[in-house]
């Protein structure tokens, strides 16, 4: 599929999307959204992929919403503003439930919707120099749509503290509170980035999506259904054929069917 404000290729199982607003630091507008929305599910579909690059184009990874598709919204209804926030909502979990994992290569700045973006990735990689900032309240708004998103990966303290002041914040402090994974220099990201790579590819597929969607299972579960759902999801995979591939293996001594190294 060709995109406007989207480069997507694919290297050897991994795909890897560069949002390519660079002129407006890739910022959002209705256009990148909805062509993101369309890339996620497509690749959520494909059982060859298997772990997703999510990267900006220029000085900036994301730097939120486009000002000039906002000065539109200041004309919309309450119900067109209500389809607006829709269509964004789904974007960010369409991301977010992409069964292989997500990595998240930020530099230069992720605001608002585009540090909302850092929270749908698994792991997320960001240069030294990175800002971030939840800074809608500084425009009279909230960061409302991701905040599900933001909440799973910070917690409620840090989004009180960041979402009320809508400060910026350091690459270190979003090491600090979880939004971020690591943190290198900027003459290290890419090999950073690739490292996660590398060791997301040495699990198994099925495995890995299994694992993503055990954390979601367990986050929603209540008491006694978890101890049922979590030894279920354990014996599904030990007779699953990776499972038996996996601990086959490893008991030879060799490496797995699936391993690329």
């Amino acid at each position: 599929m060709a995109y406007q404000h989207l480069i997507a290729r694919r290297d050897d199982g991994v795909e890897r999307v560069t949002l390519n607003r660079a002129e407006v630091r890739n910022a959002f507008n209705d256009a990148m959204i909805s062509e993101l929305t369309a890339w996620a599910e497509a690749t959520a579909a494909d059982s060859r992929v298997r772990a997703v690059v999510i990267s900006g184009a220029g000085p900036a990874f994301c730097a939120g919403a486009d000002l000039n598709w906002m000065s539109q919204t200041i004309a919309y209804t309450e119900s067109e503003n209500v389809a607006d926030a829709m269509d964004a909502s789904r974007m960010f979990a369409a991301i977010n439930q992409l069964p292989m994992p997500v990595v998240g290569r930020i530099h230069g700045a992720a605001i608002g919707g585009g540090a909302g973006l850092a929270s749908v990735c698994d792991v997320v990689v960001a240069e030294e120099h990175a800002t971030f900032g939840f800074t809608e309240v500084k425009l009279g708004l909230i960061p409302a749509v991701i905040s599900p998103f933001v909440l799973a990966k910070i917690g409620r303290s840090a989004a009180r503290e960041l979402f009320l002041t809508g400060r910026l914040f350091s690459a270190q402090h979003a090491l600090d509170i979880g939004l971020v994974h690591t943190v290198v220099g900027p003459e290290d990201l890419d090999a950073a980035v690739d490292a996660v790579v590398g060791e997301l590819l040495a699990a198994g597929p099925e495995a890995a999506a299994a694992a993503k969607r055990l954390i979601a299972d367990v986050w929603a579960s209540r008491g006694a259904e978890t101890t049922t759902l979590t030894a279920t999801a354990l014996a599904k995979r030990r007779v699953s054929a990776e499972g038996q591939e996996g601990l086959g293996a490893f008991l030879q001594k060799r490496k797995p069917g699936w391993s690329r190294t």
